[in-house]
């Protein structure tokens, strides 16, 4: 009801300042207009919208807060633009403002949506100038080179693909891009470990899977740690790779398309677009930020390495902590590449990607990395004027016992493996509810329900909780038909599916919409919160305040579908009731839509 509270905010603001035209004539001048504080109402009782201005209001104006809300209540009802908007508002306490809606105002709301695929979801408007918004770069998933993905990627990958989807419906250009770890040190490692015990794999494609390719990491990293010897030539790998030497290079090539092709069957199997651009893409730019950063007169040499010490920010021996972007042997660092990154996303193009806005996802760990990088970034003024930059952490996935989720054998759990037991006891469970409800279905139709309960049961349990936490793994859990799950949502979609199929067709409404029940309206008032559920996640990047809105969404349909009858009632409340379910349907659609969430008609 975005629209809805933008045109009450404006004869709420205009009645306040005509209650008090002299503090609002002053307030205005000093830049600091008096604030009515309308908001959305808290709970049903107190209506549709608040003003909760009255007693912030009180000490400026110098008045009782309940002589300030009978005020702006006396002019408000002196308009009758308002008045067609809303009841008479009720003051409540010690000057709370309650305002309803008319009923036909929510009418004509839940009539236009109707018609609208964007079910009032608004595109973002272009610039005064009318230039069209500026890309935003949502950094996310991120994993490296000839290692498997493993639950950790689990988190930055939909949380990442999420957030695009909305701001992408909103209307931003969105530039989602995957930076792999595809250079450094583990190169030199696996190139000079792989000349040893399989050198074809350095020159020929698919000599080795991915699997092989982890295990060849893990042990040429055992070497790194224990074997000077292998150290230094590793380290001499390193240094061809990095001057161009053409052999190196092949080989460093093929291991990344090799680990490329698994990514991506990952990536098809959760719907996930990404255009990568790894840590080697910034390589020519490391230079000018050492040099830039020295300009500026922000570097200084602590120990034989470059260092930017950060402000605000100490160390246990309580002096200012140092970011170190070139080490003492010359080399570059996670840091000196963050810094080109971030400078290159906000350069306008050809030299860059012109963005507004830059999102990184990445796990809660690296918080203060990126606390340090932002923080060099805006001393350098690499940050135009209204960019934006925001990490956007996420905690760990635990086991049910608290602690990091690892298989039996203490390693950490394989993506694709994850994905094949969710998708298993999907499986399991259909085929046991199946014959407990004595249906028989095609093997096809078991396959195809039980890939998307899987990936949509996992895809949903991890984005319904706030990110910023830890969340427990539990299949049993996240595969219920009850509760705040993926099933849950599908079966209510899957409800108002069988209405359509029982003979309720979605196609007979016009306008002349009218409800009379308080489980109508209950449904009425759900549905239209959606845009602004949407435009908080596009503010706060919180993916799980979509997933509650459709979870609150699914249980107001169902008290309305279990208590009103719908194909059984005389026809004017059957169209008004089948009208509802379809802007259901449609709501819970797009909304899983905009969370990456496969939806089925049937299950």
């Amino acid at each position: 009801m975005i629209s809805l509270h933008q045109t009450l905010s404006k004869h709420v603001t205009a009645a306040l300042n005509r209650a008090f035209p002299e503090a609002a004539a002053k307030a205005n001048a000093a830049g600091f207009p008096l604030d009515p504080q309308l908001v959305y109402a808290s709970k049903p009782e107190f209506g549709d919208f608040q003003i909760n201005g009255a007693l912030p209001l009180a000490k400026p104006l110098r008045k009782a807060p309940r002589q300030i809300a009978t005020s702006i209540v006396e002019e408000l009802n002196n308009n009758q633009d308002f008045r067609n908007l809303c009841e008479a508002p009720d003051i409540a306490g010690p000057g709370f403002i309650n305002l309803t809606l008319r009923s036909q105002c929510l009418i004509t709301e839940i009539e236009t949506r109707l018609k609208d695929v964007r079910l009032g979801v608004e595109l973002v408007q272009a610039s005064k100038s009318g230039e069209p918004p500026a890309p935003v770069v949502i950094d996310f998933s991120s994993p490296n080179i000839a290692k498997e993905m493993h639950v950790g990627h689990l988190r930055s990958t939909i949380i990442g693909d999420s957030l695009a989807r909305i701001l992408e419906f909103r209307g931003h250009p969105v530039i989602r891009l995957n930076h792999v770890g595809d250079w450094g040190t583990q190169f030199g490692m696996l190139i000079t470990h792989l000349k040893q015990v399989a050198p074809e794999a350095l020159t020929t494609a698919n000599v080795v899977d991915l699997g092989d390719l982890v295990t060849f990491y893990r042990q040429a990293k055992k070497r790194f740690d224990e074997d000077k010897d292998f150290q230094m030539s590793s380290r001499k790998e390193v240094v061809k790779l990095q001057s161009g030497d053409l052999t190196a290079l092949k080989a460093w090539k093929l291991l990344c398309e090799q680990s490329r092709r698994e990514f991506q069957k990952i990536y098809d199997r959760l719907d996930i677009n990404l255009t990568e651009r790894g840590e080697s893409f910034y390589n020519a730019y490391l230079q000018s930020i050492i040099t830039d950063l020295e300009r500026l007169g922000l570097l200084v040499v602590d120990e034989g390495a470059n260092c930017v010490f950060l402000e605000g920010i100490t160390g246990k021996d309580g002096n200012p902590q140092p970011m170190i972007v070139q080490k003492k042997d010359g080399g570059f660092n996670y840091a000196t590449t963050d810094l080109a990154a971030l400078r290159y996303r906000f350069k306008k193009p050809p030299e860059g990607d012109g963005a507004c806005r830059l999102i990184y996802v990445t796990d809660a760990g690296q918080a203060n990395h990126f606390a340090g990088v932002f923080q060099i970034a805006k001393r350098a003024q690499w940050v135009p004027e209204g960019g934006r930059i925001e990490h956007v952490p996420f905690g760990l996935v635990q086991g049910e016992d608290g602690k990091k989720l690892k298989t039996r054998a203490g390693d950490t759990v394989r993506l694709r493996d994850l994905l094949d037991e969710a998708i298993m006891k999907a499986s399991a469970d259909l085929r046991r509810r199946l014959k407990e409800e004595g249906r028989e279905e095609t093997e096809d139709f078991i396959t195809n329900v039980s890939n998307v309960i899987g990936i949509a049961a996992v895809k949903y349990a991890d984005l319904s909780q706030n990110r910023v936490t830890n969340y427990q793994f539990n299949f049993e859990r996240m595969l219920a038909l009850q509760g705040n799950t993926a099933p849950y949502l599908l079966y209510a979609l899957v409800r108002i599916a069988g209405i359509a199929r029982k003979g309720g067709s979605f196609n007979i409404h016009t306008n002349g919409l009218q409800f009379n029940e308080p489980q109508e309206w209950c449904l009425v008032r759900e549905l239209l919160k959606f845009d602004n559920v949407i435009s908080e996640v596009e503010e706060e990047l919180l993916p799980n305040r979509l997933c509650n809105y459709l979870f609150e969404l699914s249980q107001t349909f169902n008290r309305f579908y279990d208590q009103m009858p719908i194909l059984k009632a005389p026809e004017q409340k059957r169209c008004n009731r089948l009208a509802l379910c379809e802007l259901t349907a449609n709501t819970l659609k797009l909304g899983m839509t905009l969370l990456g969430i496969p939806t089925l008609e049937r299950m």
